[in-house]
């Protein structure tokens, strides 16, 4: 059985991080002709699901980068890497140092998703935050008001590119740790990081499905650093024309633009959809 695994921003949604109705009939094209698929995603499941709804992705979710994973069927999480209180305070000691503001994406025992910053101390960081807000649909706190028993997913930041790399590096031996940055405003030189459990990778969460769904092949498609793991454990892997170099280099393939139904374009050639 193959097993199609989408990341979402960046390759299956569009700029307006949308499903395009060529990408939603595909989508349907796909179900008739029996191929499964799911996400692998950064998101969590608040902000996965905007996008997702109606597409019928029934699937288990690879979400926050593989550090959980949703069972929609359940309406629960079948697994959960999360940091340890001396993870969270070696990384927020980290963004300290370089003045960067946390973001800490936090699950408390009930699923309930919330994320919980530092002061903002920019128009950057205030943008950041309103997207978690407004598009993410994501309830946003101060620190100072995040309860002491909830779990940290990740923590996120964005910054002037050497600060960031600054954090990321300074964590590269923390055994239970992993770092993804990028390009957030190339114009103003900032990049963004997310640091989550080193076992909560996309790939790791493609690797459960498969031995507890039994796919035994793989395909997948990405955008970014986060995207890699997959890229590693995948059978097929496709970058979209908008991809990090570093994805388009372990690429089976590079396609299309996300902006331009890239992804849809390929499935219905690949497939004869």
């Amino acid at each position: 059985m193959t097993l199609v695994v989408f990341d979402m921003d960046g390759t299956l949604l569009n700029a307006g991080s949308e499903v395009t109705p060529f990408t939603a009939e595909t989508l349907s094209l796909l179900r008739q002709s029996g191929i499964a698929y799911t996400v692998a995603t950064g998101r969590t499941l608040q902000a996965a699901m905007g996008p997702l709804k109606g597409f019928q992705f029934e699937l288990p979710h690879i979400l926050k980068n593989g550090a959980v994973i949703w069972c929609p069927d359940q309406r629960d999480y079948s697994h959960r890497h999360l940091l340890a209180q001396h993870e969270v305070t070696h990384v927020l000691q980290a963004m300290d140092l370089q003045g960067i503001t946390p973001f800490l994406f936090t699950l408390d025992s009930s699923g309930y998703h919330a994320v919980y910053h530092g002061a903002l101390k920019s128009e950057a960081e205030n943008r950041l935050a309103q997207l978690f807000e407004d598009e993410r649909h994501l309830p946003l706190e101060p620190i100072a008001a995040m309860p002491g028993d909830v779990h940290v997913i990740n923590l996120s930041g964005m910054g002037p590119a050497a600060d960031i790399r600054s954090v990321v590096d300074s964590v590269a031996d923390e055994e239970g740790l992993v770092a993804y940055t990028g390009t957030a405003i190339q114009s103003q030189g900032l990049s963004w990081m997310d640091i989550h459990h080193s076992q909560g990778s996309k790939g790791n969460g493609i690797n459960t499905l498969r031995e507890e769904l039994g796919f035994s092949d793989i395909i997948v498609f990405g955008d970014g650093d986060n995207d890699l793991s997959m890229f590693a454990v995948a059978d097929e892997c496709y970058a979209t024309a908008n991809a990090d170099d570093e994805v388009k280099a372990l690429a089976t393939q590079v396609i299309g633009h996300h902006d331009e139904d890239g992804v849809a374009h390929f499935l219905r050639s690949r497939f004869n959809l």
